[in-house]
């Protein structure tokens, strides 16, 4: 299992399988990474709401139908408030180990938590494990957004143009 693989994660941070319970959390970080695009649109509030929720069930089934073996992970922070303590979910990683590549099916954290080397450090994990395993990291990424310059300063070059979508790699390029 590739979660398990994961073996330098920052401390207070850890990666779970997702449950049924965790759908509302997960719909609210689906909604979070599609404000942006939504806010363009002239709708009421409750217009944007019920849409994302909507395209959040499409993508949460089409995830599990067509990467029926892949592992959908939650990140989830340890947080200390007073005399309470849980593990607060701040966001998802799915990947799908093939015979040839992992497949970063996605990888997506709540706001507060972009943009702070959380995502950095996961990604920099997967890809020791894909070479430890001489597997490529290969992901679909819309052209337009955010996070494909992270990935392009990663190390990860376009495989294939897909229209709104880029096919990108990853590959182990040190000499063995």
């Amino acid at each position: 299992m590739l979660a398990e693989a994961f073996t330098s994660l920052p401390e207070g941070v850890r990666l779970r399988t997702i449950v049924a319970a965790d759908l509302p959390f997960l719909s609210a970080l689906y909604a979070s990474t599609r404000m942006d695009e939504v806010n363009q649109v002239d709708w009421p509030q409750e217009q944007k709401t019920a849409f994302l929720e909507q395209q959040f069930q499409a993508q949460h089934q089409h995830y599990q139908q067509h990467f029926a073996d892949a592992e959908f992970l939650l990140i989830e922070q340890y947080t200390q408030k007073g005399e309470q303590s849980q593990w607060q979910p701040i966001g998802r990683l799915y990947l799908d180990e093939r015979s040839d590549e992992i497949r970063l099916i996605d990888i997506a954290l709540m706001t507060g938590y972009r943009n702070q080397g959380l995502g950095t450090n996961l990604l920099q994990q997967l890809f020791a494990i894909a070479a430890s395993r001489d597997l490529a990291v290969r992901i679909h990424v819309e052209k337009n957004n955010p996070a494909y310059r992270l990935y392009q300063r990663l190390g990860f070059g376009m495989l294939e143009d897909k229209g709104v979508y880029d096919l990108l790699e990853w590959r182990d390029t040190r000499p063995t």
